[in-house]
């Protein structure tokens, strides 16, 4: 016999610590072993599904960012550009200031256009700006390093989203578990209760 008075036998699966294995457990009500089938298909959801999930994701983040890329480093090159201005330098301000640029492109046309250069960059100042195939001055392209960041972080949202979305599964699972135990030890109780009763006025 064991702690609780159930008869044992060398066959008879049991945990660690001496009590019966959850499947055999006599005492298990339904709710109690769809709980623990629930929690078991929840974690392989999380050991199979978080990796899968993450990987998908920042696997399609970075080829996304990396055409982004491969494009605009196609459409985008640097040239040197003289300032045809001096740039003001602001009180207690470190920004770019807007100023004009002057350079000569491969067919050898003039062009010109603006550009956010530091302040008190003089006049006359050569500097290298991004244009693209119109000679519009324009920002340098995404960098391989922005579609690697990029990659991991939508990996590491699709991540956080199965694992908290199997947490709140589970939490709400639990609640509506525990709701229906209670309206069944409430019924339990009041066919019980009028029993013990009658023993007391005895």
């Amino acid at each position: 016999m064991d702690a609780h008075g159930l008869p044992y036998t060398s066959g008879s699966p049991s945990s660690p610590d001496g009590h019966l294995a959850p499947r055999v457990n006599p005492l298990r009500r339904p709710s109690d072993r769809f709980e623990w089938w629930f929690r078991g298909v929840l974690t392989i959801l999380l050991v199979v599904g978080l990796p899968a999930a993450a990987y998908s994701a920042g696997t399609t983040a970075y080829e996304a960012s990396m055409r982004t890329v491969r494009a605009q480093t196609a459409e985008r090159h640097q040239v040197t550009a003289r300032v045809t201005e001096d740039v003001r330098r602001e009180v207690n301000s470190v920004a770019k200031q807007p100023a004009q640029i002057r350079w000569t492109d491969a067919a050898g046309v003039v062009r010109t256009g603006a550009a956010l250069l530091k302040p008190g960059t003089s006049k006359g100042t050569a500097v290298r700006v991004w244009v693209n195939r119109n000679g519009t001055v324009t920002s340098s392209p995404t960098s391989t390093l922005n579609a690697r960041t990029s990659g991991w972080f939508m990996g590491g949202a699709a991540a956080f989203g199965v694992a908290f979305g199997s947490y709140a599964l589970w939490v709400r699972t639990r609640l509506l578990l525990d709701r229906r135990r209670f309206r069944q030890w409430e019924a339990e109780w009041e066919r019980a209760e009028p029993l013990w009763s009658a023993r007391f006025r005895r």
